[in-house]
């Protein structure tokens, strides 16, 4: 069985389609009632439980970790994670069940039995080196013998491009045929970013072309599993719409005496321990922190005063989205369809920390979808890229600021369910008998897989 991850595929999308199309026409399709909110963690994290955001506590791509009053987003720790896991569940039925997960989240300290996810090396001096962790260890080296060193720097940011999502297919195909795993998740997650770049519009061309290219590749790899008796089923977590007002929900905050920042080295960095209020803000979502809960009412009444912002859920509120979790923040900020927040908390851009004009998913407060971008201002990019390169190369210290500080370059976002299915999240199985229904939830992906395992 395997089951692979196209982000952001969206019915309206099969029509430039044509593998993935057939697949559907041969087999079936449903929309997927995505979880709130719809994001990348989130998503998977309900698919591999079978529960919700409020169960399994994954109430976004990070959160406030309170314990130690930090912002951790995209953290790898499968133990993050609570719910009984798939590859368990289906132990369970058979001793002898393996499970290979290839790069889908929370892939580190899992109880899977093989796995693949992105994993740098980073130096004492600065550079990050491409390069991922597997599990068993050995695999790194089979993968990086036959495919080449995982193209960590085409897998996000603004070099992104087609090879990491068809690097980890063939790093699929690869486990599929060697270590023959009862089922198979796979990640292929390159339409997603062309997305936020240049909007859901498939009239674009650039549009066109990753919609053709994940195509080809899913294509192949759905091909590759049906090849060898497997029955394939296609996710996607959510649909991207398009969007051209960014909330700066931080900024707002700051103004109004609420957020509390440090200055270190000529540039101001955000203190949650010191801020009475601050904000995560993740895509269409912001999870509000809120120190003091004597001050709920005014910081509710503010965050809902942003243009934007088209809903705000508060204490017993935030069942109604299925995020009442301890992780989740005092406050939710759902923004509209247009609309989706940044994390910038600076108001002189001449203030931004040094890794706000890097690829630093890491130390920001919040997700960047600019990461995408290079700084327009940068007359020769590849020159000046290269420039950094070789002084890092050298030995020098040479920082990578070459994205842009401009939230309006981002066309497409999620978070927030969409308001038409032919925009949301879909399922697309080879089988007819997995597919009864025409609208599936999030919750119903784990028992869905489990059956294609065991109701053959």
């Amino acid at each position: 069985m395997l089951a692979m991850i196209v982000v952001g595929l969206t019915p309206r999308h099969l029509g430039l389609m044509p593998r993935l199309s057939a697949l559907a026409r041969d087999g079936a399709m449903a929309n997927l009632d995505t979880v709130s909110p719809a994001v990348t963690c989130s998503a998977q994290a309900t698919f591999m439980t079978g529960v919700s955001p409020r169960d399994h506590g994954v109430v976004g791509n990070g959160w406030l970790f309170r314990d130690q009053m930090e912002v951790l987003l995209w953290r790898q720790s499968n133990r993050l994670v609570d719910g009984e896991k798939v590859w368990d569940a289906g132990k369970k039925r058979d001793s002898a069940f393996t499970c290979a997960n290839m790069f889908w989240w929370y892939n580190m300290a899992s109880s899977h039995d093989i796995g693949a996810t992105p994993r740098p090396i980073y130096k004492a001096d600065g550079r990050k080196l491409p390069d991922c962790y597997t599990v068993p260890p050995q695999l790194r080296e089979r993968l990086t013998e036959r495919l080449g060193q995982f193209p960590l720097f085409q897998f996000w940011g603004p070099a992104t491009t087609i090879a990491s999502t068809r690097w980890i297919a063939e790093a699929t195909k690869l486990v599929m045929a060697e270590n023959d795993p009862t089922l198979t998740l796979a990640y292929l997650p390159h339409l997603d970013y062309d997305l936020q770049r240049f909007g859901p519009d498939e009239s674009n061309p650039a549009v066109r072309q990753s919609l053709a290219d994940i195509d080809a590749v899913a294509g192949d790899l759905a091909d590759a599993a049906r090849a060898s008796g497997r029955s394939v089923v296609v996710l996607s977590e959510y649909g991207i719409t398009p969007v051209d007002r960014p909330i700066h929900i931080n900024r707002a905050l700051r103004d109004a005496g609420l957020l509390a920042v440090r200055e270190e080295d000529g540039g101001e960095l955000l203190d949650p321990m010191a801020s009475r209020a601050f904000a995560l803000s993740d895509h269409q979502i912001a999870h509000v922190y809120v120190a003091d809960p004597k001050l709920l009412p005014d910081v509710r009444a503010l965050v809902a005063s942003l243009p934007g912002v088209e809903h705000v859920y508060g204490g017993d509120e935030r069942r109604a989205i299925e995020l009442d979790h301890a992780r989740s923040g005092e406050l939710i900020a759902m923004a509209d369809a247009r609309s989706w927040f940044t994390y910038y908390y600076w108001k002189d851009d001449s203030m931004a920390p040094d890794f706000a004009r890097t690829v630093e998913i890491h130390r920001k407060p919040g997700y960047d979808p600019v990461e995408l971008f290079l700084d327009p201002a940068i007359k020769a990019p590849k020159a000046a890229i290269g420039k950094r390169l070789l002084l890092r190369k050298l030995g020098f210290r040479a920082l990578m600021d070459v994205i842009p500080l401009d939230a309006s370059l981002v066309r497409g976002s999620h978070g927030r369910l969409t308001d038409k299915a032919e925009d949301g999240p879909l399922v697309i199985s080879d089988r007819r008998d997995l597919l009864r229904r025409d609208r599936l939830a999030a919750t119903d992906i784990k028992p869905l897989l489990l059956d294609a395992v065991f109701a053959q």
